[in-house]
């Protein structure tokens, strides 16, 4: 019963947003994401924590944190608006820098693996599969609600998003596999590790795991691996940055070389999100500092 009225409520949200003007509803999810500050304390101590690692010890870290929630707001406000309808409308305003990049890896015949961090709205990294024609694959956290996660496999597959869920081990990685074999762009999501069998980086100045998925999957198919981010743009709209190919700068073995790979990734995320530190709206703990923090926090409790 209980996930039904989740489903439920989710449905009548997305039906209230989607009659409301773009421009209505950017506002509205920025000053709810903002107004979720008041009530999302371990959220929001971890924002600040991340964001004095963005911009170092002499900014106004509290107001950078305030700042990434409107963002993650005004990410969830356009999720439940948007409609395959609106696809063209959204389209239009999307800006595109280092498609060059893509347009080459086609001309080369190679497959292309993009890896993301959680910056703006992700989701329109759709948007440069149009260049080179395909559709995207991109790995998701299954729900353990049924029915909201089918209405938003529903909504990535408006985007020309197919999905292939977590949590399967190696059945996920045949997805990849099956799906760059078939000609689609794979989309990932790579600033945070969910296992704990990631790549060891420094990222933002303290080692941490970071996946090693988009490095491995490029080495194994001979796919180009490109960073990306999706920025808001400061009104209607998107940009979509687009950086060069990572390649592997050592010699030795396949791990060597996804360690190298995934290290280069790390320093292009760094480089992609202090471009807009506050639309990087990852508040859960990344950093084994992270996990110290809150587990002092709760022992004080």
């Amino acid at each position: 019963m209980t996930d039904w009225l989740t489903y439920a409520a989710y449905r009548v949200g997305a039906g209230l947003v989607g009659v409301l003007p773009e421009f209505v509803i950017r506002r509205l999810g920025e000053l709810g994401g903002r107004l979720s500050w008041i009530w999302a304390k371990g959220r929001r101590d971890m924002a600040v924590r991340h964001m004095r690692r963005v911009l170092g010890p002499n900014a106004d870290h509290k107001a950078a944190a305030r700042a990434m929630f409107g963002a993650y707001g005004r990410y969830w406000a356009e999720t439940f608006w948007f409609r395959p309808r609106r696809v063209p409308s959204v389209r239009r305003h999307v800006s595109i820098t280092g498609e060059e990049h893509l347009s080459n890896a086609k001309a080369e015949g190679r497959s292309i693996v993009v890896a993301l961090p959680h910056l703006g709205n992700w989701e329109m990294a759709a948007t440069v599969a149009d260049i080179v024609d395909v559709r995207v694959t991109a790995v998701a956290e299954a729900l353990a609600n049924q029915r909201v996660l089918e209405w938003f496999l529903t909504y990535r597959s408006s985007l020309k998003i197919d999905v292939i869920l977590a949590g399967n081990g190696s059945a996920t990685m045949r997805g990849l596999l099956a799906a760059l074999k078939d000609g689609q762009l794979i989309a990932l999501v790579s600033d945070r590790d969910l296992t704990t069998s990631g790549i060891q980086v420094k990222f933002f100045g303290e080692e941490t795991l970071l996946p090693g998925g988009p490095a491995a999957l490029a080495l194994r198919t001979n796919a180009v691996l490109l960073p990306v981010a999706v920025y808001f743009k400061d009104r209607r709209g998107h940009e979509v940055v687009i950086k060069g190919p990572i390649e592997s700068t050592v010699e030795g073995s396949r791990d060597d070389r996804i360690a190298d790979m995934t290290q280069q990734l790390a320093t292009e995320f760094e480089e992609l999100i202090r471009h807009r530190p506050t639309q990087w709206h990852l508040v859960q703990p990344n950093w084994p500092s992270d996990h110290e923090f809150v587990a002092e926090r709760e022992s004080d409790l």
